[in-house]
């Protein structure tokens, strides 16, 4: 008799997520050693949450069978009272699974961009940071297809346009490290993760954070979803899901266009020419002026639709205006018939 279905579905995830990663970190032959490179190293990001513990069990089970290290992080945010305890039970928890290595890293939490956003850039930093000392050619995690409908929502709340309706994508990472992160359950949803833990009678912790309305995503995930589910029917977490990945199929596509278009509207001296990018779709011109913005110094995660479009009027209706602020001291203005984005 097989595993139960959960448990089942959650494995074949992981396999085919280390089956990618072994793929993509596969060594270039030598004929002239005869020494075998080291298994590669993959960890699990795990908060002590279903999702996350579900990930770390399923890790544990296929890495041995494919010649993968398989070790475990848990990030100590220091937001709530006990949480260095919580964190060394989470190590404990992923040590008994046969982990290694497994540890706990504790991180400040600033403020820009609210506290939400403040966590994640901790906890991402921490990350990095733990591959880069361990080694490790992936970092895999637990995101299901809740947290990705509920990330299109929020995208759509903010008018960001069609990549933030894209959601998470499968697979990401920060410059220099592009396929780090890579998320196996996008396609499961969190009670498949719930249930692998349950019968595998594995314990995992409730973030009261995730239940605290004051934060935005415990608000939609508590109350706006199931009001949307209450007035469209069942279906709406898969259909957003589906829209996350359309949506991200035709960003791709954009970027791809906004990147070879990029060098087509600058001048003899790098400089953009208004008339030329004038004549690019909007989708496409707009892409570039967030791409300059983002290379001036604009903070990618401060930087919104309403910028980019305060920058676009320079192009499609000019009148005369003056320089416009974005974030990060970055000013854009029209010059003689250029655009120049650049520190203020």
């Amino acid at each position: 008799m097989g595993p139960h279905p959960a448990v089942a579905a959650i494995r074949l995830a992981v396999r085919r997520v280390l089956h990618d990663v072994l793929t993509d970190h596969a060594p270039a032959s030598d004929k002239t050693s005869h020494e075998l490179p080291p298994p590669p190293l993959v960890l699990v990001a795990c908060s002590g949450g279903a999702d996350s513990m579900a990930l770390a069990s399923a890790l544990a089970f296929e890495a041995p069978k494919l010649g993968i290290r398989a070790g475990g992080i848990t990030v100590d945010h220091g937001l709530q009272p006990g949480s260095g305890q919580r964190a060394d039970e989470v190590v404990l928890r992923l040590t008994e699974l046969g982990l290694a290595p497994a540890e706990a890293v504790a991180v400040a939490v600033g403020r820009d961009g609210g506290p939400e956003a403040a966590a994640r850039d901790a906890r991402y930093g921490a990350l990095d940071a733990a591959a880069q000392r361990h080694g490790a050619c992936a970092i895999l995690l637990g995101h299901t297809r809740d947290d990705q409908a509920e990330t299109v929502l929020l995208g759509l709340a903010r008018g960001s346009g069609i990549r933030s309706l894209s959601g998470m994508a499968a697979v990401s990472g920060r410059p220099g490290a592009a396929r780090r992160y890579r998320r196996p359950f996008l396609h499961l949803d969190r009670q498949t993760a719930r249930k692998a833990c349950l019968v595998q009678s594995l314990p995992v912790w409730d973030d009261p954070h995730n239940a605290d309305p004051a934060y935005t995503r415990s608000r939609l995930r508590h109350e706006g979803l199931p009001a949307l589910e209450k007035a469209l029917g069942k279906g709406v977490v898969e259909a957003l899901a589906r829209t996350a990945q359309l949506s991200r199929d035709d960003a791709d596509a954009l970027d791809a266009w906004a990147g070879q278009a990029e060098a087509s509207v600058r001048d003899a001296a790098g400089l953009l020419e208004c008339a030329k990018l004038y004549a690019l779709p909007p989708a496409v011109r707009r892409r570039i002026l967030r791409r300059v913005a983002i290379e001036a110094g604009a903070p990618a995660g401060s930087l919104f639709a309403r910028h980019i479009e305060e920058v676009d009027r320079l192009i499609t209706g000019w009148r005369g205006q003056g320089v416009i602020n974005l974030p990060g001291k970055v000013v854009a203005q029209r010059q003689g018939g250029r655009l120049v984005i650049r520190q203020g």
